[in-house]
């Protein structure tokens, strides 16, 4: 899967402790190393990213490592971890 990390989103908050917990509660698994193909880092965060496609344009949260969330452009990321929506109002702040 192709992914496109989303810039200026680090003044979004939402409900949960972090990002990443965001992440690992709605998904229902913990990562242990970035989501990147080829990055084995551990010093994980909650990333802001958009799927590559023309059909959906949301955007979710995924475990990348610091050095990975900085990068512009594509990433090719692992399918066993999964896309969390990022909008609180579907997940962690439904009414």
């Amino acid at each position: 899967m192709k992914v496109i990390n989303l810039k200026g989103t680090s003044e979004k908050t939402c409900s949960c402790a972090s990002w990443l917990e965001h992440w690992e509660t709605f998904s229902g698994q913990t990562a242990s190393v970035c989501g990147v193909f080829g990055c084995n880092n551990t010093d994980l965060v909650g990333a802001h990213v958009r799927r590559v496609s023309t059909y959906d344009h949301g955007t979710y949260i995924y475990p990348l490592c610091n050095a990975c969330n900085k990068t512009s452009g594509q990433l090719d990321v692992w399918d066993n971890y999964q896309l969390v929506s990022a909008d609180p109002g579907e997940t962690c702040e439904k009414p």
